[in-house]
C-alpha cells in the first residue's frame, strides 16, 4: 500500500491528521470489502490519521446488476455489519470514520455516508444528487445536510456527485461547517484530456476556496462491471490549495494531510477588507438559499 503525505513541517497552530483511503472494493464481496476497509482503516490510524474517510458504497460495490441484488447488499444502519465493525475500530482507534454504505430501511434504499467515532454512532447523510443508475436503486436523500459536532471540529459529510452542486458547499459553510468528508466513486468525464486535472478535483479545490472548507475526497479505483473508475482522491485546504495531491488514477493507496482549524476559517479572509461569506449581497439573493435554517453561532 502505497502512502502520500504532505511535509511535517511544524506549523503555527496544532493541526488533526486526517486520511483519504482509496482502495478497490468489488461489487457483492461485503466481507471481503470490511476486512481490506479495516485493515486501512488500521495503517491509516498507525500513520496518525485521526479521520479516515473511505469511498462511495465500500461495503458493497457499486455496478449492481440489479435492484433485488443492491437490496440484498444493503444493509441497515447503524445496526448493520459495517457501520458496527467500524464502530469498534474507531473505538479501538480513537478515530473518525465516514464510510460509504447502502443503507436499507424498509423496502427502500439510499447511497449514504456513515460517521462513526470513539463514542460510536455518529450520524448519517443520504446523498442527494444520484448520478446514471442509481436512480434505478435508491431513493433520492431525505436528511438534508447535517453538520456533525467533533472534538476535531465541525465535520459534514457529502457523496460524489454532490460535489457537482456549490450549493451543498455553500450551505454547509453557513453553518460553520470546517471539514467536508466525501466519499465518491468518480468515474471518468466526456471530453477530459490526458494529462489534464479531474473535474471533480477542480471542482473540489474551487468550492474549497471559495467557502473556506476543507474537503477529504476518498474515491475508489479500478473497473467493475465494465465502469472504469479514476482515483485520484484529494484532500483540499480550506484556501483551495490541495494539501495531498491527487493520489494514483489506477493503485490503492492512503493520502494523509494536516488540517489546522485556526488557521482554516482564518484562512476565509482573502484580504483585510474581503471575507467570501461576509460580502454575499444578502440584499439580492437568500443567504441560506431560500431553506430557512438559522445561521449557527460562531
Amino acid at each position: 500500500m502505497s502512502a502520500l503525505r504532505i511535509s511535517d513541517e511544524p506549523q503555527e497552530f496544532p493541526s488533526i491528521t486526517v486520511a483519504a483511503v482509496q482502495m478497490e472494493p468489488r461489487v457483492g464481496c461485503k466481507a471481503e470489502n470490511l476486512e481490506a476497509s479495516l485493515h486501512l482503516i488500521a495503517e491509516a490510524a498507525s500513520a496518525g490519521a485521526q479521520i479516515v474517510v473511505l469511498p462511495e458504497l465500500v461495503s458493497s460495490g457499486y455496478v449492481f446488476s440489479s435492484r433485488e441484488e443492491a437490496f440484498e447488499l444493503a444493509e441497515s444502519v447503524p445496526a448493520g455489519l459495517s457501520t458496527q465493525a467500524w464502530i469498534d475500530a474507531a473505538r479501538q482507534h480513537n478515530i473518525y470514520i465516514i464510510g460509504g454504505v447502502a443503507e436499507r430501511v424498509g423496502h427502500k434504499l439510499y447511497n449514504c455516508a456513515v460517521m462513526v467515532g470513539p463514542e460510536g454512532y455518529v450520524g448519517t447523510y443520504r446523498k442527494l444528487h444520484l448520478w446514471g443508475d442509481e436512480h434505478l436503486y435508491f431513493e433520492v436523500g431525505d436528511l438534508g445536510l447535517p453538520v456533525f459536532h467533533t472534538p476535531f471540529g465541525r465535520l459534514a459529510m457529502i457523496i460524489c456527485y454532490d460535489g457537482w452542486f456549490p450549493e451543498v458547499y455553500r450551505l454547509l459553510a453557513m453553518q460553520g461547517a470546517d471539514i467536508v468528508c466525501m466519499p465518491t466513486n468518480w468515474v471518468p468525464m466526456p471530453g477530459q484530456g490526458n494529462g489534464a486535472m479531474i473535474m471533480a478535483n477542480t471542482l473540489a479545490m474551487a468550492n474549497a476556496h471559495v467557502n473556506g472548507l476543507n474537503i477529504i475526497c476518498a474515491n475508489r479505483v479500478g473497473t467493475e462491471r465494465g465502469q472504469r473508475f479514476v482515483g485520484n482522491s484529494i484532500i483540499v485546504g480550506a484556501d483551495g490549495w490541495p494539501l495531498a495531491a491527487p493520489g494514483s488514477p489506477d493503485l490503492q493507496q492512503i493520502l494523509y494531510a494536516d488540517i489546522n482549524l485556526k488557521a482554516s476559517r482564518q484562512s476565509r479572509h482573502l484580504t483585510t477588507f474581503n471575507t467570501v461569506l461576509r460580502d454575499r449581497r444578502t440584499d439580492i439573493y437568500d443567504p441560506m438559499l431560500g431553506t430557512g435554517w438559522q445561521l449557527p453561532r460562531y
